[in-house]
C-alpha cells in the first residue's frame, strides 16, 4: 500500500522517543524511510506533522505504512504484494559460488587488460583474496619457469601515497596487474585517491605524476610523470556503496571508474554456505578425513557460529588441524581455542 504524502493519518504502531504511537493523529510529511541498520528492533521511520511539529515515527519494514483512518480512500494507491519465495540452501549456494566464478572472469580479464580496475568487497575469510591469487598464479606460471619479469603483485595492509606511487609504476605496463589487498587506509588519504583516480581513468592515456621533490623516487629511479597501462584489483571488507560522511564523495569518483563486485556474504548463514560450498569442493581432501570427517568439521562450525572467534575458511582450517593432531580431542581443543569466552 502506498500513501501519498499530505494525507491525514491515525497511527497504529510505532515508536518516538521510546514511547508507543498508537492512536497518534497527524498529516503524513514523508513515507517510510530505511536505516541503513536496524536500530533498537525498527528498521526505518516515517515523518508525520502533529499538532506540535514534525516527528520521526520509528517502524517496521514489513508494516510500512502503519495508517488508518485515511478518509476518501483517493489518497491510497493499492499495489498487489510481492511474494519473494525463500530460496533454498543449494540456490543459495549455487548464487554464491556464481559470485565467485564471476570474480575469477574478472580477474582473468584485468589480465588480458579488459578490465582496468575492479573492487572486490565481502567479509573477511570467505576466499576473495584466495581466488584473484589462484588466477594471477596461473597466469604467471610461464614468466616463472622463463624467469621473466612478474607482471603480476599485491600488496597487503597499508601503504603510504609515495608508496602507492611506486607500486603502480612498477606495475605500469601491459598486461600487468596490481591487487591492494585489504588497503583500505588508502581510501583515507586524499593523494592516495587522486593517483588511484588517475590510474583507473577511462581515458585513451592515463598519466600518472609526483609534483613533489622526492629522494626516495630518485633512488628507485621511478620518474616524476609515466603512463599507466596496467590494471588494479582492490579487494576489501568495505561496502563502497554504503559509506558515508567525507570519504563518500572520493569512493563514489572510484566507483565510477572501476566495475564492482560485492560477494553479498551479509550474514553468518551465508558465510556458512560458502563454507559448506568449499569443503564440498575438496577444501579438506588433504586431510583425508573422508566425507563424514569433514561433515563432523562442518556440523561443529553450524552448532557454534555465534561462539566461534569468526566464521570463516580460516576457521575451517583450524578446527581441520586440530582434528588432524587429536581425533578424539579435537572438540575439547577447538572450545578452548576457536571459541570465545564469556
Amino acid at each position: 500500500m502506498y500513501i501519498q504524502p499530505g494525507t491525514q493519518v491515525t497511527l497504529t504502531g510505532g515508536s518516538y522517543r521510546g514511547q508507543g504511537m498508537q492512536g497518534t493523529e497527524g498529516v503524513l510529511v514523508k513515507e517510510y524511510q530505511p536505516f541503513n541498520a536496524p536500530k533498537d528492533g525498527w528498521d526505518g521511520f516515517i515523518t508525520i506533522r502533529t499538532a506540535d511539529n514534525n516527528i520521526r515515527v520509528k517502524t517496521t519494514s514489513h508494516n510500512y505504512a502503519p495508517y488508518v483512518n485515511l478518509g476518501d480512500g483517493e489518497t491510497m494507491i493499492e499495489e498487489a504484494p510481492v511474494v519473494v519465495a525463500e530460496k533454498t540452501d543449494e540456490e543459495r549456494i549455487a548464487e554464491i559460488a556464481e559470485r565467485f566464478d564471476i570474480l575469477d572472469e574478472m580477474a582473468q580479464a584485468s589480465i588480458d587488460g579488459i578490465v582496468r580496475g575492479m573492487v572486490v568487497t565481502g567479509p573477511p575469510g570467505v576466499g576473495k583474496s584466495y581466488g584473484v591469487e589462484k588466477i594471477l598464479e596461473k597466469n604467471s606460471m610461464f614468466d616463472k619457469l622463463a624467469g621473466n619479469t612478474i607482471k603480476f603483485g599485491t600488496e597487503k595492509g597499508a601503504a603510504s601515497a609515495i608508496g602507492l606511487y611506486q607500486l603502480l609504476y612498477r606495475y605500469a605496463d601491459p598486461g600487468s596487474v596490481l591487487v591492494l589487498d585489504d588497503c583500505d587506509s588508502i581510501l583515507w588519504d586524499e593523494v592516495s585517491l587522486n593517483l588511484l583516480k588517475a590510474a583507473l581513468d577511462s581515458s585513451t592515456k592515463r598519466m600518472i605524476s609526483w609534483n613533489t621533490e622526492s629522494s626516495a623516487l630518485r633512488r628507485e629511479g621511478v620518474p616524476e610523470k609515466f603512463e599507466f597501462c596496467g590494471s588494479v584489483i582492490f579487494i576489501t571488507n568495505l561496502k563502497f556503496d554504503k559509506v558515508k560522511g567525507k570519504i563518500k564523495d572520493h569512493l563514489e569518483a572510484i566507483l565510477s571508474r572501476c566495475h564492482y563486485l560485492d560477494l553479498t556474504l551479509d550474514t553468518m548463514h551465508d558465510k556458512m554456505l560458502r563454507v559448506k560450498q568449499i569443503v564440498g569442493d575438496g577444501m579438506l581432501n588433504t586431510y583425508n578425513f573422508g566425507k563424514a570427517g569433514e561433515e563432523e568439521v562442518v556440523n561443529f562450525m553450524e552448532s557454534n557460529t555465534d561462539r566461534l572467534r569468526e566464521v570463516s575458511l580460516r576457521m575451517v582450517t583450524k578446527l581441520a588441524d586440530l582434528k588432524k593432531m587429536s581425533e578424539h580431542r579435537w572438540m575439547t581443543l577447538a572450545e578452548n581455542t576457536c571459541i570465545k569466552r564469556g
